[in-house]
């Protein structure tokens, strides 16, 4: 069985919490989705927060077809995999973790795709892109900072995992009393913050 962060990560926008700013009803990433009119984009914000997970939503909430690669791990050939998937299906979205750690190869690669819409790229860091991403890759992406959880967003996060029966717990029932709650909350704040 995978990990419960894994089960709970959300599929559609629709399911993530926080972050109203960009996905909440009438804000920019909803309308983006709503309209059927991505573009590429950048989200960055601390370690943690789900950027990863956010980005998967976002894909998913299309009908176009997604990949994820790492910018550390995953080499130019596998981008090569990726582009030729767009030009078989005329699109594809690529989220890209580490975006700040593309090369000099890999970014040269990815620029034309991204220039003509066949590759719409979702990239995730940590770092400040202003600083840190290529201005060539930076100016052709939307830059989106994502803000840490507050607490009641992080307390829904944790009711949803408790209660939700396909997807959380695997079937087991656990109960959580206010007290354990409000812990549970309170850890999870200082942890994002101390990140």
């Amino acid at each position: 069985m995978k990990p419960l962060a894994y089960r709970m990560r959300p599929s559609h926008i629709e399911d993530i919490i926080g972050q109203e700013h960009l996905v909440g009803e009438g804000q920019i990433i909803r309308r983006m989705v709503e309209a059927k009119h991505l573009s590429s984009m950048i989200l960055y914000g601390p370690p943690g927060i789900g950027k990863t997970s956010i980005a998967t939503a976002i894909a998913g909430s299309t009908s176009i077809a997604f990949r994820t690669l790492n910018a550390v791990i995953h080499n130019k050939k596998d981008m090569e995999a990726v582009a030729a998937e767009a030009k078989m299906s005329g699109q594809v979205i690529l989220i890209l973790d580490e975006v700040h750690r593309l090369d000099k190869g890999k970014q040269d690669f990815l620029l034309p795709y991204l220039e003509n819409g066949m590759i719409i790229l979702i990239g995730a860091t940590t770092a400040n892109p202003y600083h840190a991403i290529n201005p060539a890759i930076r100016s052709r992406t939307q830059i989106f900072e994502l803000k840490l959880l507050e607490t009641e967003q992080i307390k829904a996060a944790l009711t949803r995992a408790l209660q939700d029966e396909h997807r959380g717990l695997g079937g087991y029932s656990v109960t959580v009393d206010e007290e354990a709650m409000n812990h549970l909350r309170a850890g999870a704040v200082v942890t994002c913050a101390l990140l």
